[in-house]
């Protein structure tokens, strides 16, 4: 989740609390001073005496990350070397050539091209494992960022060898740096005559200009409602978020406030612009990973009943962050308040350091919400993020399908398939054939990896608990025959899993030819919060009953 650092940006779940509050001023400047003087005496013995020798940048920079850790998990430090990231992460863009890399047991993959770069326009290709770069020997380095080596100033050159699969002899191709923008909304269209898609994943800084001009050219198609999609949007720029609030709501609505211990920067915001319309049906996606400026939009679009929300219940981050400059060039992100939206809720989590495993919030007492209405009178709650008008339950991937993807297996067969075939149809229309996929079955027949499913996890619960029971003999033999039984069968479990194995490898293999743009595309059919947005859309009179608060 890499997109959180911001100039201005809505920070995650964290509630922070101010210790020794009893201070005069002249006191805490004094323990400031002291303890900094103890801190810079630890730094010379450690440095004059360690047994080692000490990095002190890095030593440095361990103890700071470590201490603003303390206080919440968004309050970061930017040593100079990391400023272009940091850059990067705030107007989405940055010089270098356009390709995602993985670099993991000494070898640098491809993972991605991204459209309309030097990756792409030089012919680069995902599964491509670079070798060298400007005669560089990857595999003599182990102390190196691959992604600040493809960085650089624009207009300058650099030269990789790569190994192309199928391909014997290494190739060189030379790239022309550039400025690469990564785009905020990698894909618009209409996904039905009348019903137009806006999928946005980030708030930098030209946000709102995108979304804006997909909106316009899609309702020069014909739009008559829209799908915007903010799952997996960690957020960004507050007043991106204000911009896209107000495409839907009128000029002078307020948007969000803000409320912190510096009361001179508490600031109510609102819509400044004339909005694009006011009245087309609109349904917002959601889901865990949508946070910050993502959940001040799709809290606007609920507290003014604007549209309905469907999805599952969003990440739960209500702090607005400030970046501060530091001496040397360096910069630090600080948590300086807390957001609420117009129905005057805060979606901060209330117990951020308490988490499920995918990051979602736990469940929240309701003894611990506070009950606001929307425009219409709706009960909405603060305490944890924004749920959805209609909630949907969050895919999970099966064990196996899981085990296919930690261990790169559909990645890899799908560079063999690009190269075995030239051309597939277009994405909305490839789907692999029953002999297609019995290949693909073949060819994992002597590839490592494995899995437990849910019932031998819940063996694995029981017999633990026998034994700690000390009741173990009584239900051994039993436990030993289930295990004989439930025992799975790799070629099995493909062919009972066939349908969501053959539909993930299907997206992987598009990405291959289509990039981002085609995953997309070849996703709407199967997937089941745009599903439910086109039958709502479809029934009026059921979207406006859940805006009037009658029916979900």
């Amino acid at each position: 989740m890499k997109k959180y650092f911001r100039s201005i940006c809505l920070a995650a779940p964290v509630v922070a609390g101010l210790a020794f509050v009893s201070f005069r001023q002249d006191d805490r400047l004094f323990e400031i001073a002291r303890n900094l003087d103890i801190y810079a005496t630890l730094f010379k013995e450690l440095n004059a005496y360690y047994v080692d020798e000490i990095n002190p940048n890095q030593l440095i920079k361990t103890s700071i990350d470590n201490m603003l850790r303390t206080l919440d998990p968004y309050t970061v430090y930017y040593a100079e070397d990391d400023i272009e990231d940091y850059m990067t992460m705030t107007t989405g863009k940055y010089n270098g050539i356009g390709a995602m890399v993985n670099s993991s047991d000494g070898k640098h993959t491809v993972m991605m091209v991204y459209e309309d770069t030097p990756a792409q326009k030089a012919g680069l290709q995902l599964g491509d494992e670079i070798m060298k770069i400007n005669g560089v020997d990857l595999s003599a380095r182990e102390d190196f960022d691959t992604g600040k080596l493809l960085k650089g100033q624009a207009q300058t050159s650099v030269t990789l060898t790569i190994k192309r699969y199928g391909i014997a002899k290494p190739l060189e191709i030379t790239l022309n740096r550039d400025i690469v923008k990564v785009t905020n909304v990698p894909y618009y269209g209409m996904i039905s005559d009348e019903v137009g898609y806006i999928d946005l994943k980030d708030f930098t800084a030209t946000a709102s200009r995108e979304v804006r001009n997909a909106f316009q050219e899609l309702k020069g198609k014909g739009m008559k409602s829209v799908v915007l999609d903010l799952r997996d949007n960690p957020g960004g720029l507050l007043n991106m978020a204000i911009e896209i609030s107000n495409i839907f709501i009128a000029k002078g609505e307020e948007v969000v406030s803000t409320k912190g211990k510096v009361t001179e920067w508490n600031k109510t915001y609102t819509a400044y612009n004339p909005a694009l319309d006011i009245d087309i049906p609109v349904v917002v996606l959601t889901n865990n990973r949508s946070a910050s400026a993502a959940e001040i939009v799709s809290g606007v679009i609920q507290d003014y009943d604007r549209g309905v929300l469907i999805g599952q219940r969003t990440y739960g981050k209500g702090l607005v962050q400030t970046t501060r400059d530091l001496s040397f060039n360096t910069k630090m992100k600080i948590t300086t308040a807390k957001y609420y939206i117009p129905s005057g809720r805060c979606i901060q989590a209330i117990d951020y350091s308490h988490r499920n495993e995918d990051g979602s919030v736990g469940k929240i007492p309701d003894s611990l919400m506070t009950a606001f209405k929307t425009r219409n009178g709706r009960p909405v709650f603060d305490g944890g993020g924004i749920l959805p008008d209609i909630v949907t339950e969050k895919e999970n991937y099966s064990p196996l399908a899981s085990a296919l993807g930690r261990n790169r297996l559909f990645f890899d067969y799908a560079v063999k398939y690009h190269f075995e075939h030239p051309t597939i149809k277009p994405a909305k229309e490839f789907h692999l054939t029953d002999n297609e996929y019995n290949t693909f079955v073949k060819w994992l027949s002597d590839k490592e990896y494995d899995y437990t499913t849910q019932v031998e996890r819940d063996l694995n619960d029981l017999e633990a608990s026998a034994k700690k029971e000390k009741s173990i003999d009584v239900i051994d033999d039993q436990l030993k025959a289930l295990r004989s039984k439930l025992s799975h069968s790799k070629d099995n479990d493909l062919q009972i899993g066939k349908a969501e194995i053959r539909q993930i490898l299907e997206s992987e293999i598009i990405k291959h030819y289509y990039l981002e743009k085609g995953m997309r595309e070849a996703s709407f059919t199967e997937d089941k919060e745009v599903k439910e947005a086109l039958t709502l859309l479809k029934d009026k009179n059921r979207y406006n009953e859940i805006l009037k608060g009658k029916k979900n």
